[in-house]
């Protein structure tokens, strides 16, 4: 890797630190080549993104950043993951992590909170932001569906009463 590789991938990683909603570092020793291709996969459906990084550069391209906070979770072999969604990245990475004892997770960051292994386990635990999203419309749109109900009731009981006379008059 030359120095403009190496500098374009210092500033590509501190745009997506700068944006990302959540970090998680963890380290990867063991993980085969298909174990990686999976993560990848699942991280980029959750809307995450996986990335491997020399230390000294994801070092550099966190300075600057909310997560500067976690330069010292780099060591040995890590990885990255970095979502908007605050919950996602620590979601997929907790529970790859569940299925494949070889990732180890070390820590994160979310904004410029630093996160142990531990904290990245509790985020991971919280609803995500579309679950959070429908929850919330789903609170809105149940008061709004009982007052239909509530101004409805009157108009319905009144046209049954006048069922019943109709069906009273026509039997006599």
């Amino acid at each position: 890797m030359d120095r403009a590789e190496k500098r374009e991938l210092v500033t590509g990683l501190n745009d997506a630190f700068k944006g990302a909603g959540s970090v998680v570092v963890a380290h990867y020793a063991g993980i085969t080549v298909a174990q990686m291709n999976d993560l990848r996969t699942k991280m980029r459906t959750a809307g995450g993104t996986v990335k491997v990084a020399k230390n000294r550069l994801a070092k550099i391209a966190l300075q600057g950043t909310g997560s500067e906070s976690i330069i010292d979770l780099f060591k040995g072999q890590t990885l990255v993951a970095y979502s908007e969604d605050p919950v996602a990245a620590p979601k997929v990475a907790s529970d790859f992590a569940k299925g494949n004892e070889k990732l180890i997770i070390l820590g994160g960051a979310m904004g410029s909170t630093a996160l142990d292994a531990d904290g990245v386990k509790a985020l991971a635990s919280l609803p995500s932001l579309d679950e959070l999203r429908a929850k919330l419309v789903g609170m809105i749109a149940t008061p709004a569906t009982r007052i239909a109900q509530v101004v409805n009731a009157p108009a319905a009981s009144v046209a049954r009463v006048i069922g019943a006379y109709a069906r009273k008059d026509e039997a006599a």
